[in-house]
């Protein structure tokens, strides 16, 4: 079993995923290093400083950008990017719905066309399973088509579909492809439906039937209403094994993962706290703080006095404006830094009231709070 259910508190999940890298506790965010870097900090920040025991990196933007030859004479992506835990490599899934106007989706794939330089290539099931191997990724993510929001139902399932079939051939490609590399990787598949709650139990089943080692929900955060993520989320859920993981893909703010924890979820990523970070947006333990407003350039306070890290207890609010305001690039590094550590304290916390069986409470006290503007 890859994945080990330690303790539960109503729905939320401690566990423990073990991988080719080392085990991750969870729940988990997983910073996101969409080209192989996290962007702003070095691996040795985000790994001793920041705590963290798994990224993210996508599979697209690799291929593309240097593509998968150097990485794969590096010896995998571990060795190229010099990072020595577990990586997750999202499948270019999302890819396909964010660049739809340069893509054509059919049943032997999806064919697009080269954001950086217009040239035109397939992603077929079989091919992103071979490009994740040379990657070396210790979890594999399925093509899956991710639909806009507000899609018909009958459209939602027509996608669903398709996702079950590339779902199938890729598991049978995973199945006889050998690993490139000493350490096993793990391959997920991706709960699809849009809003549709019947859609995403059916697709959940379907899924399961293939007895993948985890589940991932996604088609969320594409513009539906948080009511509307928080059901497809707990009809999912609701679903899916309890002995296998399960993965909630690009949501969301500190609140959107205590809410997605409390519905069972076990595993987190987002590009908000490295995005937002580097313009401006500051997530600390007692509220959200837009760093280039007037208000803080005499703020001498330190920037989260609630969270014990090297730059929470280092900075001031009043530096880090000066640093924005000057366009310096440590003004972005330490807003990074600073909301990276806030997500990961936050998931180790969240652990910590499972395990002690207090989590509604602990989520029902923190969640406002964490919401607020300062």
């Amino acid at each position: 079993m890859a994945f080990r259910l330690v303790h539960s508190s109503g729905r939320a999940r401690a566990g423990v995923l073990a991988t080719g890298h080392g085990p991750v506790e969870t729940p988990v965010f997983m910073p996101v290093g969409t080209a192989g870097a996290i962007k702003a900090l070095s691996p040795r920040h985000v790994m001793e400083d920041l705590g963290a025991g798994i990224i993210l990196s996508n599979t697209y933007h690799l291929y593309l950008r240097p593509s998968v030859q150097p990485i794969a004479q590096a010896g995998g992506l571990h060795r190229f990017m010099a990072w020595p835990r577990a990586i997750l490599t999202d499948s270019g899934g999302y890819q396909v719905y964010s660049l739809a106007a340069r893509c054509r989706v059919s049943d032997e794939g999806a064919q697009f066309q080269s954001h950086i330089d217009g040239s035109q290539h397939m992603f077929t099931p079989e091919r992103v399973v071979d490009f994740q191997r040379i990657l070396g990724s210790d979890i594999m993510m399925v093509l899956d088509e991710c639909p806009p929001a507000g899609i018909s139902h009958p459209r939602a399932r027509q996608s669903a579909a398709l996702t079950t079939r590339w779902a199938r051939r890729s598991l049978a490609h995973f199945q006889k492809s050998p690993r490139r590399y000493e350490h096993r990787q793990l391959l997920f598949g991706i709960v699809q439906g849009s809003i549709y709650e019947d859609l995403r139990r059916d697709h959940a089943r379907e899924l399961t039937e293939l007895d993948f080692p985890g589940y991932a929900i996604g088609g969320l955060s594409v513009g539906e209403s948080e009511s509307e993520l928080y059901a497809m989320v707990a009809a999912a859920c609701e679903e899916l094994p309890e002995q296998k993981p399960r993965y909630l893909m690009g949501v969301g703010t500190p609140a959107n993962l205590l809410e997605a924890i409390a519905r069972g979820v076990d595993m987190f990523d987002c590009v908000m706290p490295t995005r937002n970070g580097r313009n401006g947006m500051v997530f600390t333990t007692e509220g959200i703080i837009n760093i280039r407003n007037r208000k803080w350039a005499g703020d001498c306070g330190l920037l989260d006095p609630g969270l014990d890290t090297y730059v929470s207890q280092t900075f001031t609010r009043a530096y880090l404006r000066h640093l924005f305001r000057c366009s310096e690039i440590l003004g972005l590094q330490i807003a990074t830094a600073q909301n990276l550590a806030l997500y990961l304290w936050l998931m180790r916390q969240a652990r910590r009231a499972i395990l002690e069986d207090w989590f509604e409470g602990f989520a029902r006290s923190l969640s406002g709070r964490l919401q607020q503007r300062l």
